[in-house]
């Protein structure tokens, strides 16, 4: 293997998924698991890192901006297994001075006892599920937290890592604007500099698309979740956060999410763990991997070819265009025409959305608008038709 150069190719990143969960969510439609010990995990751990060896073999020598321990619940493992994975990444790739390492985690004070450990490991920025601050929609979502402990799992993130991001739902059943407003003057007061408010949807095949065909859960009709979303973008503004990404508000530029912006921008990624996804240019070609979803199937290709993807496809332009447009019309950057000009876009229609003022009035990029950002799947929709 050739040693790492800088400049010789475009950056990239590595997103590391660990599947495991202490339970699951009963919103939730990622590729997780009940975690149940045993030595998969383990198993799991030394495949990811063969992986990633294997994958650096198809990239390339690249500069690495940025890696990413999702999940499921990474915060889970043995801290030496990441330390392991963010080691064989920094080996593979040349890795760029200020190198984001993101890991997640659940707010229990387990969890949070191991903070350190993962700061040791050379994790430099956690993203936190606090989801809520209200014990009563804490139990609605299943989380095994509750708001006392997630403001101290919080702070003992604030202290253990230079970076600190907050993931909250909004949306849930009876909320009002006002107690979102408070919920998040809280949240704001724990010290993140990035905070992610996703409102909740109901995703098909979870336990919360069940509850809804039976009746049992109402979600908030589409004036007040219009309402919510408002409130969002009011309360974090007014707080010196800026909403770069739909669900996705920083404290200034260096706060936002390295990681998830190579996603929107349409860099390139390797993916490494039961399930990931990665985009990868190679050969001026943009391919999209898949590995295989479950841990033992993951382990076995890793084993048997050395890497452990289930499906590797080339995309072809007009593919690759519609990739870029649903990506990058979340950021409030955009994208530029030039980018999917696969798409063949009637400027026409371009026109008649910035006439609804859905897209901003630009003849370089297209940008959604605020209210545009509210009917985001419409939009893409008939830009890509």
């Amino acid at each position: 293997m050739t040693t790492p150069t800088p400049g010789t190719a475009p950056r990239l990143g590595v997103y590391i998924h660990w599947p495991y969960c202490a339970r699951i969510c009963p919103y939730c439609d990622f590729n997780v698991a009940k975690a149940r010990g045993g030595d998969e995990p383990a198993a799991l751990a030394r495949a990811i890192v063969t992986d990633l060896a294997a994958q650096r073999d198809l990239t390339g020598p690249r500069e690495l901006a940025s890696i990413f321990l999702g999940g499921g619940t990474p915060s889970l493992m043995d801290p030496a297994w990441a330390a392991e994975m963010i080691a064989q990444a920094r080996r593979l790739w040349t890795p760029v001075a200020d190198l984001e390492v993101t890991l997640e985690a659940n707010p229990t004070d387990a969890e949070a006892a191991r903070f350190a450990a993962f700061a040791a490991a050379g994790v430099n920025r956690l993203s936190l599920g606090l989801q809520a601050l209200d014990d009563t929609a804490l139990k609605l979502l299943g989380r095994n937290h509750d708001a006392a402990s997630g403001i101290r799992a919080a702070q003992a993130a604030a202290r253990a890592f230079p970076r600190l991001s907050l993931d909250l739902i909004y949306a849930r059943p009876a909320q009002t604007p006002a107690a979102w407003a408070d919920e998040l003057d809280r949240a704001i007061d724990l010290g993140a500099e990035h905070i992610s408010p996703y409102q909740l949807t109901i995703e098909a095949g979870t336990a919360f698309d069940r509850a809804v065909r039976r009746g049992t859960l109402v979600p908030p009709d589409p004036d007040t979740g219009a309402a919510l979303y408002d409130t969002t973008q009011r309360v974090l503004e007014a707080k010196g956060f800026e909403a770069y990404e739909v669900s996705n508000h920083a404290r200034g530029e260096a706060a936002r999410s390295r990681h998830n912006l190579i996603y929107w921008q349409g860099q390139d990624y390797v993916g490494a763990g039961p399930g990931a996804h990665g985009r990868l240019t190679i050969g001026g070609v943009r391919e999209a991997t898949y590995a295989a979803p479950k841990a033992a199937d993951y382990i076995g290709r890793v084993t048997e070819a050395g890497v452990g993807f289930a499906s590797r496809e080339a995309l072809d332009a007009r593919e690759a265009a519609q990739e870029r447009l649903l990506s990058g019309l979340r950021i409030a950057d955009g994208v530029a025409l030039a980018e999917v000009a696969a798409l063949g876009i009637d400027p026409g229609k371009i026109a008649d959305l910035v006439s609804l003022g859905l897209l901003a009035d630009d003849p370089k990029r297209l940008r959604a608008t605020s209210a545009g950002r509210l009917v985001l799947d419409r939009l893409t929709t008939e830009l890509a038709l």
